[in-house]
C-alpha cells in the first residue's frame, strides 16, 4: 500500500504495515543575508518587514539629492529636482511606436511618488534600473493630475559606500596661512565636489568645513593639495 501512495487513516508515523507516509520536505534553517532577506519580504508581503534599504545611508543619499518626495509636493509643477529613494513597482512597456520605456515608485523612509522614465531617457538610463535599487532622479515634477508624479530627466546609482564618506584631512600651518592660500584651497575643493567631509587640522584644534566644501578625493583633488600644501598638507 506505500508503494502504491494508500495511506491508512488510522495509521501512525511509525514505520510498518498501516503507518503513514511523511512526505514533507525538510525546510533548511537559513539565514539570509539582509539585502536578500528584504527583497523576499517585499515579493512575498508587498512590504519591508524586518529594516528597509535605506536604514543608515540616509544622510549619505542626501547629498545626492535636493530634496524629500514630500517636499517635492511643494513646489511648483514643472520644477526640476534631484530626488532619491528605493525603485519598487517596476514596469518597464513598449510605446506604440515599439519604444521601451519604464514607469516605476520611488520610496523613501516618509512617502512615495510615481515615476515615469519615457523612451530616451530608457535608452542612456535603463540599464541603471532593477526592483529594490537605491536610484537618484532627477526630474521634472509634473502636478496638473493628483497623485502628483516626476518625469525622470536624469538618473544615478549613488555610492553609499562608508569609504565614499570618509574624511579627508588637511593639515595647515597658521604661521604661514595666507589669505592667498585660503583663496586657492577653496578653489581646489569646489573642484572636486563629492560626498567626503573635509577636516582641517589647525595645531591641536580640528575643523570640519562646510558641505558646500564636501570633496571626492578620487578625481586627482590628493595630488592638487600636495602641490599647494606640500607633501606634509595631507594626514593619514
Amino acid at each position: 500500500e506505500r508503494d502504491m501512495g494508500i495511506q491508512s487513516l488510522f495509521g501512525d508515523l511509525t514505520d510498518g504495515p498501516g503507518s503513514i507516509i511523511d512526505e514533507r520536505m525538510p525546510v533548511p534553517d537559513l539565514e539570509f543575508e539582509p539585502t536578500e532577506r528584504l527583497v523576499h519580504e517585499k515579493e512575498m508581503l508587498g512590504l519591508y518587514v524586518s529594516s528597509h534599504p535605506l536604514f543608515g545611508v540616509e544622510s549619505a543619499l542626501r547629498r545626492h539629492t535636493d530634496c524629500t518626495i514630500n517636499e517635492l509636493r511643494e513646489l511648483r509643477d514643472g520644477e526640476m529636482r534631484w530626488v532619491g529613494g528605493v525603485v519598487t513597482s517596476l514596469q518597464r512597456k513598449y510605446t506604440k511606436r515599439g519604444d521601451l520605456m519604464a514607469t516605476f515608485v520611488l520610496e523613501d523612509l516618509q512617502s512615495a511618488i510615481e515615476v515615469f522614465v519615457f523612451p530616451r531617457t530608457m535608452l542612456d538610463y535603463g540599464a541603471l534600473l532593477s526592483d529594490d535599487a537605491v536610484v537618484c532622479v532627477k526630474g521634472r515634477i509634473d502636478l496638473r493630475e493628483e497623485p502628483a508624479k516626476i518625469i525622470g530627466m536624469e538618473l544615478k546609482r549613488p555610492d553609499l559606500s562608508p569609504e565614499s564618506t570618509r574624511p579627508v584631512r588637511i593639515k595647515l600651518d597658521p604661521s604661514v596661512l595666507t589669505g592667498d592660500c585660503l583663496t586657492r584651497l577653496k578653489a581646489v575643493l569646489r573642484d572636486h565636489p563629492g560626498d567626503q567631509p573635509v577636516l582641517v587640522h589647525l595645531d591641536s584644534t580640528i575643523l570640519r568645513l562646510p558641505d558646500e566644501f564636501r570633496v571626492d578625493a578620487g578625481n586627482g583633488l590628493v595630488a592638487e593639495l600636495r602641490e599647494l600644501l606640500g607633501t606634509n598638507g595631507l594626514v593619514g
